[in-house]
């Protein structure tokens, strides 16, 4: 009971809040050099935040902004859970079996080096101005990150423990899930956050080149009246449920998938 109440005593302590409160400054400091910059630049090109602010709230108000928000969010999950689920399975696959590795890296090498607007542009020529071209070029433009950061964790995979559970005869399912995907969890990890930074980006080029509504879209129409207040807005909207899925979503899942190396 002492050593429990010791262990709470530590979480709830101010030297665990610190990470908080250091990002909550930092993140108030941002906003502080933004107004001083609009202040001094006195441009309708770089509006205060309290500009900003005023037109996020009239498009969250008119529901305007929920709803663009809501199909781009649609969009980025279908396309991050392809590439991982696609990029996780090749990748693994390739970190394993050499001779597969060395066959496909070519097409691998060539996959991380084909510029995004490219594979966009082929699938809307392919597939037609659709969702299923969209969520499908994003995928796609994913896929071999996932491919080559999924691929150096089943190298680095400790063969020892495999052979270890072979020898005691564990079945393979257990063996999977308690020896093999433990070592993989950082590069999963890695790749999903990297996955998430990415993909939403490549979303809102695919809405602005082909698609008639998503935030992507909705920032073109504001660039060509020049609404600075409202790209920020939207920008700083889609931005915002990103840190949330973050801090939410990633860090937790990391945390609670990481604790067998405490």
């Amino acid at each position: 009971m002492a050593i429990a109440s010791r262990d709470m005593a530590r979480v709830r302590s101010p030297v665990n809040r610190r990470p908080a409160l250091v990002r909550a400054g930092s993140f108030a400091g941002l906003v502080l050099v933004w107004q001083i910059v609009a202040l001094v630049a006195r441009s309708d090109v770089l509006p205060g935040p309290l500009a900003v602010l005023e037109a996020l709230f009239a498009h969250t108000l008119s529901g305007e902004l929920p709803y663009h928000l809501t199909i781009t969010l649609a969009r980025v999950g279908v396309a991050f859970m392809l590439a991982m689920a696609i990029g996780t399975a090749v990748g693994i696959v390739l970190g394993r079996y050499r001779q597969l590795d060395l066959v496909f890296d070519g097409a691998l090498v060539l996959g991380l080096n084909i510029p995004a607007l490219v594979t966009i542009i082929l699938c809307y020529v392919w597939f037609g101005l659709n969702d299923v071209a969209a969520v499908l070029a994003v995928a796609l433009n994913k896929i071999p990150t996932v491919v080559v950061m999924v691929r150096e964790g089943a190298r680095a995979v400790d063969p020892k423990l495999l052979a270890v559970a072979q020898a005691y005869r564990v079945p393979w399912m257990v063996s999977l899930r308690q020896v093999f995907l433990p070592q993989l969890y950082p590069y999963l990890m890695g790749a999903a956050r990297s996955g998430l930074a990415l993909i939403w980006k490549i979303v809102l080029v695919v809405e602005l080149l082909g698609r008639s509504n998503g935030v992507g879209f909705q920032l073109h129409v504001y660039y060509q009246f020049f609404d600075i207040s409202s790209i920020l807005a939207y920008t700083l909207a889609f931005a915002g449920v990103v840190l949330l899925i973050e801090a939410c979503v990633m860090r937790p899942l990391e945390n609670r998938l990481s604790r067998w190396r405490a």
